[in-house]
């Protein structure tokens, strides 16, 4: 008789020794397979967990003889009776205390060799996982990551409806827009010569969404950028999108914080404190070194311009003469890095542009604290000011950096994250979130020698700070705000222009024409002329959200099915070629060297 496969009574992972006796039917994939003078043990493994099943020649052979044909992923289902391991406990797997004496067994389907094993120790590279993607999703390590991933988004969909917000659906076939990363370019067959662009973000239809009296909008929503990919970078990207009317910084900020405290509670189990901790972009920068500081631990940047104004070693002092300054790093227990460790993070700077990495350490004199190596006789004659200034003390090292305040902030980051790293004083059990407000609306830009937007251009500037677009653009600070998670941004948002005079100026400034603007907002303008409301929003990547929470090493992780570095999905093969038929029908002729290319 067959075993009725879909009425399963338990999942693997879900007997206990007080379910001794029970007749079971369980279904999944076999694991491993051990023969045992005669009697068979598999572990059979569904996406819950794994129970050992054991299979008697002597109480039922028929079984036996199944098993010993039975080989790593094959799917089967099972009856049996739960019985006690006695002595065969095994303590590193939950169902280690009992095992199924199975009486019968189906083989629903078979597996070919496998091209890795299904573990989460797995030595496959990411090429022949991600080609193997359905393979490589049957790792536990994965199924718990998806499964970490669904809380995430269901604790923020149950949290926007108890908040009154309301689910839209916006475009997917949008228009091209300037500014930020490439769009994807959808060709239309119907308007030939013309092309629809895919949604960087829904910014633009949820502030129509305001202006249309929805009050309160959210969208878990997919969004694609045709940019350079890294770790934490993917051509097509999942966000969680959300605009509210009638409302200030501070309002998205609360409501926000909402939201990460269900996000933690449901994916983690970890209660988030809040109102979180708030920090101006200036303040980050002159700490920090950037504007998404990691804050879990300190090491914080020093200046140290005043104490050295003085000197005479060059290096400094053509920096402080030509309106820059001198900062330092202190590394708390630093004097132990060899001179190897130090010489690899001076080539590491010089790789991103710095001059090098000048630091000495400081030791235990007769006197009191004593400079020793690297630039100690250049700064000897300030050791005792360094020293207070800077709270430097014997064993640590000093490590400064000369420059402009852009400069000095880019390299001085960087060395305090990989100080971090290499004394290992970086904790990996906490959580540390930040807000940042407070940034310039505007940055310059010295080769194309105009204003870009720090965010984007339908940010509002803050209240007080309106009059100087005119006349000190520069000066300018915007109602955004950023939110940051261990040293990563997790969201951003700002108050957005709801005036259109404010919205034409903006445009102006960042170098987009009347002619320009009509081109491509002109919907949004005219939206902007018939009341509406004061309005602002965030934005947060779900799947940036779920690899930190994961801890996973990149994006490609926790999405189900990724694309690689190259911007390729190695399981379906695309993007692929098309016939020359659907370029025709599309108006497309492609030049003969793209022709030719192959990927």
């Amino acid at each position: 008789m067959a075993i009725a496969y879909n009425k399963r009574t338990h999942k693997n992972g879900e007997l206990r020794a007080s379910d001794a006796g029970k007749e079971v039917t369980l279904v999944g994939w076999v694991q491993s397979y051990r023969n045992h003078g005669g009697m068979v043990f598999i572990d059979l493994r569904d996406y819950t967990g794994v129970t050992q099943l054991k299979f008697n020649p002597d109480t039922a052979p028929a079984a036996h003889e199944v098993a010993q044909r039975l080989r790593n992923e094959y799917v089967i289902a099972v009856m049996g009776q739960v019985v006690p391991r006695g002595e065969n406990i095994n303590p590193n797997m939950p169902t280690g205390e009992i095992e199924v004496e199975t009486r019968a067994v189906d083989i629903l389907n078979r597996s070919k060799r496998l091209p890795f094993e299904i573990m989460d120790e797995c030595d496959a590279g990411e090429e022949q996982r991600l080609k193997n993607r359905m393979l490589d999703l049957r790792r536990p390590i994965n199924q718990a990551i998806f499964r970490l991933r669904h809380r995430i988004s269901s604790a923020i969909r149950d949290y926007f409806n108890a908040n009154d917000f309301v689910e839209v659906e916006t475009p997917f076939l949008t228009k091209s827009t300037p500014e930020g990363a490439r769009d994807y370019l959808v060709p239309s067959r119907i308007q030939p010569g013309h092309f629809f662009a895919l949604p960087q973000s829904p910014q633009i239809f949820k502030q129509l969404l305001m202006m249309a009296g929805f009050d309160r909008y959210a969208q878990i929503v997919r969004c694609f950028r045709d940019e350079d990919l890294r770790a934490d970078r993917q051509p097509e990207f999942t966000q969680i999108d959300m605009e509210m009317a009638f409302v200030q910084a501070d309002d998205v900020m609360e409501a926000v914080e909402g939201c990460v405290k269900e996000i933690f509670k449901h994916g983690l189990g970890v209660e988030v404190q809040t109102p979180l901790r708030r920090m101006s972009y200036q303040e980050c920068m002159d700490r920090y070194g950037i504007d998404r500081p990691d804050t879990r631990f300190g090491m914080e940047l020093q200046d140290v311009t005043d104490v050295l104004r003085d000197t005479d070693f060059t290096v400094f002092k053509s920096a402080i003469d030509s309106d820059g300054m001198v900062k330092c790093l202190v590394a708390k227990g630093g004097g132990a890095l060899t001179r190897k460790v130090t010489d690899g993070l001076a080539d590491e700077l010089r790789g991103i542009g710095a001059g090098g990495l000048p630091l000495t350490k400081v030791v235990k004199g007769q006197d009191g604290p004593e400079f020793s190596t690297g630039v100690a006789k250049f700064v000897k004659p300030f050791c005792r000011q360094l020293c207070e200034a800077t709270g430097a003390e014997a064993g640590d090292a000093v490590f400064f950096m000369p420059g402009t305040y852009n400069d000095v902030c880019k390299y001085l980051h960087y060395l305090r994250t990989r100080l971090g790293e290499i004394l290992g004083i970086i904790p990996d059990d906490q959580w540390h979130l930040l807000w940042v407000v407070d940034f310039p609306m505007f940055d310059w830009d010295e080769q194309e020698q105009r204003w870009f937007s720090t965010h984007h251009p339908f940010t509002a500037p803050r209240d007080e700070d309106l009059h100087l677009l005119d006349t000190d653009t520069g000066k300018v600070r915007a109602k955004a705000y950023d939110l940051v998670l261990n040293g990563t941004e997790m969201a951003g948002g700002s108050i957005r222009i709801h005036q259109p005079e404010v919205q034409a100026k903006v445009f102006r400034l960042l170098g987009i024409s009347d002619e320009e603007a009509k081109a491509k907002f002109q919907f949004l303008m005219e939206a902007l002329c018939f009341g509406a409301p004061p309005h602002g929003g965030i934005a947060f990547g779900l799947d940036r959200w779920v690899m930190i929470l994961a801890k996973a090493q990149s994006l490609r992780e926790v999405i189900a099915f990724p694309k690689t570095q190259r911007a390729v999905c190695p399981l379906t093969e695309a993007p692929g070629e098309v016939s020359d038929a659907q370029l025709e029908e599309l108006g497309i002729d492609l030049r003969p060297e793209v022709k030719a290319r192959k990927l």
